[in-house]
């Protein structure tokens, strides 16, 4: 039902934004001229003049949606993506008409109101997506408003990706089966094979054809393109190096030839790489700033009770373009010959009582904002390895090396999924590698968030070793 009724269902959904936009103002100014005290009266802020306004304001950023393809088909979009997406056009909407007012010289809203109808709007709105999300996945879930879905091939990446499609039933994918020369039961039904295509996509109900063929199949590329044309059937292609392409390849001209760069990454956008500087340089300062009083009692700490040695530990690691860099933290292990080589453990017998309280809450690594400050390190990336263990690591773990495409970071997308200190070097890696191919800024605020409440306190012991 959904699917036959879309275009309906869509200019439904953008009357609904409308709507959310225009109750917001009226919410906004009810809570600043009716509820707090304003120079206009609840009264004048709801004549004629500012409702029509706000609903013009309303009709043009719904419209801005419309243009900047808020509304297309999300089955595979996340929450967060759309979220962060409809905050940063809302919030841009926000700035031009501010600043057109205040060039014309027009005060028609204060700035209050203004900032309460941006976070109601978009609160309101989040909160509509959300409930969408959820009544579409329960709805899809139940076998309604399914996609339904050919694969082509019968090898590893046919069976990786209709296992795929089963493990995400929220998605609304149904495989109807597969085409191939060879026939596997476990693939699900066979509806023929390549030759066929042309007469097994006259069937009505097909959505999608999704070719996985193996590298000695690609012979029959040509006709499969062809018979989804004459059919006017929409394909997606899995092309047999699919393991060692990134989430989010680019491609290239040249003359009549496509380049796929497998290594573009999000953050070798220069927008991208200049708001995550940014935000570094203003995080670190202002946790330096708030921080300063717990890096004082450390320091005093680590006199008292850590013998002979530097307060301030420095190692050389290994950071972004394979750079190398000196890394600060607070001394927390007494001064040996094996800081540069072994690996620290849970028991380690290296560690101070002290020290070992430091690591425990993680404020041993509270100089490394420092490390940010200067542009080593950002707040959020993949930890940062000696060169001793990157030379190791490099030859023993497959794209190890990529993780030095980022800046590093005092923490990251596998520490706060549990793999920080004395663990699975090659989930570490592997998590690494998926936050730097899907970085974005909600990805870091939210990576920043699982730090705080479930990452600062680590599972090593407290106590010395003898």
């Amino acid at each position: 039902m959904i699917k036959q009724h879309q275009k309906k269902l869509n200019i439904i959904n953008q009357l609904i934004d409308v709507i959310i936009f225009f109750l917001s103002y009226l919410f906004a100014s009810f809570l600043r001229f009716g509820v707090g005290k304003g120079e206009l009266s609840l009264t004048e802020s709801w004549n004629g003049k500012y409702l029509l306004f706000a609903l013009i304001y309303s009709l043009l950023i719904v419209f801005v949606f419309y243009l900047m393809n808020v509304y297309r088909p999300g089955r595979k979009r996340h929450l967060f993506e759309e979220i962060f997406e409809i905050s940063w056009i809302s919030l841009m909407g926000i700035i031009l008409v501010s600043s057109g007012m205040y060039f014309i010289k027009a005060s028609v809203f204060s700035r209050l109101t203004i900032g309460l109808f941006y976070l109601i709007s978009t609160c309101l709105l989040s909160v509509k997506r959300c409930a969408l999300k959820y009544f579409l996945h329960t709805y899809r879930k139940k076998g309604y408003n399914q996609k339904h879905i050919i694969v082509i091939g019968n090898g590893h990446l046919a069976k990786k990706y209709i296992h795929s499609v089963q493990m995400q039933k929220e998605l609304g994918y149904v495989i109807d089966g597969y085409v191939s020369k060879i026939e596997k039961p476990e693939l699900g039904k066979s509806l023929g094979s390549y030759e066929e295509i042309y007469s097994i996509l006259e069937n009505p109900n097909i959505d999608e054809v999704v070719v996985a063929l193996e590298p000695h199949e690609t012979y029959f590329m040509k006709s499969i393109i062809e018979a989804t044309e004459k059919q006017g059937v929409k394909i997606s292609i899995i092309p047999f190096y699919n393991d060692y392409i990134p989430a989010h390849p680019s491609v290239e001209e040249v003359g009549d030839c496509k380049l796929f760069n497998i290594r573009t990454i999000p953050l070798d956008y220069p927008m991208n790489a200049f708001l995550k500087r940014c935000l570094d340089i203003f995080a670190s300062l202002f946790l330096i700033l708030i921080t300063s009083p717990i890096m004082l009692v450390a320091v005093i700490g680590i006199k008292v009770t850590g013998g002979k040695g530097p307060v301030i530990f420095k190692q050389e690691r290994v950071g972004l373009n394979k750079k190398i860099f000196t890394m600060y933290k607070f001394r927390s292990m007494r001064v040996n010959d094996e800081s540069n080589t072994a690996w620290s453990t849970n028991n380690d017998s290296r560690k101070t009582f002290f020290g070992s309280v430091l690591r425990k809450f993680s404020i041993d690594e509270l100089p490394q904002f420092f490390n940010v400050l200067k542009g080593d390190m950002s707040i959020i990336g993949p930890r940062p390895e000696v060169p001793f263990y990157v030379n190791q690591f490099k030859e023993e773990i497959p794209k190890y090396m990529i993780r030095h495409q980022v800046r590093p970071g005092i923490t990251g997308w596998a520490q706060v999924n549990g793999y920080r200190g004395d663990t699975s070097i090659e989930k570490r890696i592997e998590h690494d590698i998926w936050y730097i191919e899907h970085w974005s800024l909600f990805l870091d605020i939210k990576i920043v968030f699982m730090t705080i409440f479930g990452g600062l306190v680590n599972k090593e012991t407290i106590g010395g070793g003898k």
